[in-house]
Formats: structure tokens, C-alpha cells, sequence
């Protein structure tokens, strides 16, 4: 399985999604354009990983310091994905945020509330 690294734009993040060491990486901003067609590719990779090549265990590193409303509904579907496949694999997720980023702590919060089952870690920077 072919790893992706799409480097950070002034609208959308640095992603690394690294098969082998079991890595999901997003950094930086989200708000596309086009949020679905921009995560078209990402997700695609995701369920052919957690489907047929997922490692022992899988970190998700999501800092992401501002998102648009379409990039949160995106963001949830993701983990809805990762919920799935938590029930049988060991997925860590790290919420990374900056101490002064309320809203990046907040949403952190709330996808916490919102996906009881996942291991998800918030971690200050």
C-alpha cells in the first residue's frame, strides 16, 4: 500500500498517512474549497488500510488548528469510520492543540462526547 504526503496549503493541512508505521497525520488548517472532494482520496486510503492492512496499532495525530463546518462534518464521518474499526484493532487517537486555541480544545472535547468508544488523548502543545 502506497503512503500519501500532501503537503499544508493556506486552506487545507500537511497529511502523512504512513501504512507501515501505522500513522494518520493531519496538521495544520481545514477549510477547502471543496472539503469532500479534498478528503475523496484520504478517506479512501483510510478504509483500504483499516481493511486490509492495518498494524498492530494505528495513532491518528490530528492538529488541526482551525476548521470550517464542512471540514468538522468530515472530521466526524472520519471518526465514525475509526469507530468501526476500534472495536477490533488498537487505534489511539492524539487531539494536539495549542493551550491558547480554545476551539481547537473545545472540538476536541466534543469529539470526545461524541465517540465514547475511541482511545482519544487531548494533549497540549
Amino acid at each position: 500500500m502506497e503512503n500519501i504526503f500532501i503537503e499544508k496549503t493556506k486552506y487545507t493541512p500537511e497529511i502523512r498517512l504512513n501504512a507501515q508505521k501505522g500513522e494518520i497525520n493531519f496538521t495544520g488548517k481545514s477549510y477547502p474549497e471543496n472539503t469532500f472532494e479534498f478528503y475523496k482520496p484520504i478517506l479512501t486510503w483510510i478504509e483500504e488500510y483499516l481493511a486490509k492492512n492495518i498494524q498492530n496499532k494505528t495513532v491518528i495525530n490530528m492538529e488541526i488548528i482551525y476548521f470550517n463546518s464542512s471540514s468538522s462534518k468530515l472530521f466526524f464521518d472520519f471518526f465514525d469510520i475509526i469507530d468501526d474499526a476500534s472495536k477490533n484493532h488498537d487505534i489511539i487517537i492524539n487531539w494536539i492543540y495549542d493551550e491558547e486555541n480554545d476551539s481547537a480544545l473545545e472540538a476536541g472535547e466534543d469529539f470526545i462526547e461524541d465517540f465514547e468508544n475511541l482511545n482519544f488523548n487531548l494533549l497540549k502543545k
